[in-house]
């Protein structure tokens, strides 16, 4: 068994120079694809319609959320969670929760949902680049793990959030669907990389299409 991932991933958070982890991202035109709607209404409706439903409905949500420009908090996680899961019964997790065939533990401590809003915050700090903001949530909700199901669907709404509050779009996310792990550094900022990498590539589409 690990250790404790949200400790893990806090030690981790502080080691990353995240403002050096991704490059300045070009806020895009309207991407040709709204690729974040597509992985939906595609991959995820195919293998489960009501599924597919319920995170078209929680994205339509967020995106409301981000045009006022609230900040992530905890009861606005709550709120598309309720929509993710289908339930009107939503709570953070009240005891550890174990994930990856119980390798990766997910402890709870008295301070751990303050640790976590406070992360939450530091998604709109414009002294990071955008790109490693989104990254940064997408592992905050990863590692924290704050709800005993649906974290992961989750954390592509944050992520896709986080961008959207500044403009922007991606067309396309599935190359964001793989395994991360708390004690990865290197990861950490593959993931900013990554995230920066398909903010460029969607501003070139959409320009190229444009003209």
């Amino acid at each position: 068994m690990s250790d404790d991932a949200p400790a893990t991933w806090r030690r981790v958070r502080e080691q990353v120079d995240w403002s050096s982890a991704a490059t300045a991202a070009p806020v895009p035109l309207l991407p040709v694809v709204d690729g974040l709607a597509a992985w939906f209404d595609g991959p995820v409706r195919h293998r489960d319609p009501d599924r597919a439903d319920r995170l078209i409905a929680a994205m339509t949500l967020s995106r409301a959320a981000a045009g006022r420009g609230e900040p992530l908090t905890p009861a606005l996680l709550d709120d598309w969670q309720k929509l993710v899961l289908g339930t009107l019964d939503v709570r953070l997790r009240q005891g550890d929760a174990f994930a990856k065939g119980g390798r990766e533990r997910y402890g709870l401590t008295p301070h751990t949902w303050r640790d976590f809003a406070a992360c939450l915050h530091q998604s709109g700090a414009p002294s990071v680049p955008l790109s490693a903001r989104a990254a940064r949530a997408y592992l905050d909700i990863a590692f924290f793990h704050p709800y005993p199901d649906g974290n992961a669907r989750l954390a592509l709404l944050v992520l896709a959030y986080v961008l959207e509050v500044e403009g922007v779009r991606l067309d396309e996310v599935g190359p964001l669907q793989t395994t991360r792990y708390a004690d990865d550094p290197a990861g950490a900022v593959d993931l900013a990389a990554l995230v920066s990498v398909l903010i460029h590539t969607t501003h070139r589409r959409a320009t190229a299409a444009a003209q």
